[in-house]
């Protein structure tokens, strides 16, 4: 139960900061991220296929 309201805690906090940030940073972080999750996927798709 702590960690969903630290996490909640997060997330208001992330969000209230995008809110106060310029519109072409948001673009910038959210393309950042969106690129390092796919290539987290592609990674943790290659290393099941190829692990034994």
């Amino acid at each position: 139960m702590l960690f969903l309201v630290a996490a909640l805690l997060l997330l208001g906090f992330a969000l209230g900061t995008v809110a106060h940030a310029p519109l072409s940073f948001t673009l910038v972080a959210a393309a950042v991220i969106a690129v390092w999750l796919a290539v987290f996927a592609a990674r943790e798709r290659y290393g099941r296929r190829h692990q034994s």
